[in-house]
């Protein structure tokens, strides 16, 4: 585990205690983290056919396989640090796999609901998945890097503008191919993490400047930036898989799957904008404090060389 900043209690034991169990069997009996992975996603997208069915025994299944499906997705990358088999196509397909998952979600959705909605429930769920999910869970993702870069403990946080020059590198007619176009397509993902966080940006790369400089910023920074950033931490376990996933579970349990997608574009899309202004609003007040506008160096008297 990163971080206890970033993960709550509930995701420690019902997601990332068994993950790590599974991932200490897989180690044992000498499974690679990429066939974990494919195994997740097998097992996840199953569960949307489980869901198109209207009996409830079929959905409770479907919602074991989800889980299930959750724990291998935990453990692949827990098993790919104990074992040190790390590789981009791995990283690849670990993000590709909840989007899997939740294609057939939805589709298992849209198909339930045809036969009394029509058209509407295609256009229901095909507008909930790709203009809301993702970028919901996209932005809560981007924050939770953000948080662990910022107080130290991981260097996940990507900018297009670094995948697009390793991107350039690169040549199709190499055996590089599969991996140049992993970075398109991730170039295009960091880009709309970026778009709606201007304010976080223009601090980042300030911060980045800084470092750049062989300046160095003081606790207090972070403890600053902590102070704003880890309120928000369960609002974004929320827009993740979690809370998202009981939300999905309990409209099955009442046998009114389309609630599902139509909280997505209202009360989750509301948590979404109002996790991000509080975030905007908060590196607005450290860029002010730490990086006036009236000089292109940080404040000496918050700084320390």
């Amino acid at each position: 585990m990163k971080s206890r900043d970033t993960e709550g209690s509930f995701e420690l034991y019902a997601t990332r205690t068994p993950g790590y169990l599974w991932a200490q069997l897989f180690r044992r009996i000498g499974v690679h983290p990429i066939a974990v992975t494919m195994l997740s996603m097998v097992i996840g997208s199953l569960s949307g056919y489980f869901f198109y069915r209207q009996e409830l025994s079929w959905n409770a299944v479907g919602m074991l396989l989800l889980v299930w499906a959750n724990w291998y997705d935990c453990a692949d990358g827990q098993l790919a640090r104990m074992t040190g088999k790390t590789s981009v196509l791995g990283r690849i397909l670990d993000g590709f796999a909840g989007d899997l998952w939740f294609f057939f979600i939805y589709l298992g959705i849209a198909m339930r609901l045809q036969p009394e909605w029509g058209a509407w429930s295609w256009l229901l769920c095909g507008v909930a998945g790709v203009f809301f999910h993702a970028r919901q869970c996209s932005l809560a993702d981007y924050y939770r890097n953000a948080h662990l870069y910022f107080i130290g403990v991981a260097n996940e946080l990507e900018r297009s503008a670094d995948v697009e020059a390793r991107y350039r590198t690169l040549s199709w007619r190499s055996r590089d191919w599969f991996e140049k176009l992993y970075l398109l397509c991730y170039a295009s993902y960091t880009r709309g993490q970026e778009k709606p966080t201007p304010d976080f940006q223009k601090l980042y790369n300030k911060v980045r400047a800084t470092c750049a400089a062989g300046r160095k910023l003081p606790e207090k920074f972070t403890d600053d930036y902590r102070t704003f950033s880890k309120p928000l931490m369960p609002l974004c376990q929320i827009l993740t898989f979690d809370a998202r996933v009981g939300v999905l579970f309990l409209t099955l349990l009442l046998g009114q799957p389309w609630l599902y997608p139509a909280l997505e574009i209202t009360a989750f899309e509301a948590l979404r904008i109002y996790t991000n202004r509080r975030h905007e609003r908060g590196c607005r007040r450290l860029t002010a404090q730490y990086f006036p506008e009236t000089t292109d160096t940080p404040n000496t008297k918050n700084l320390t060389h």
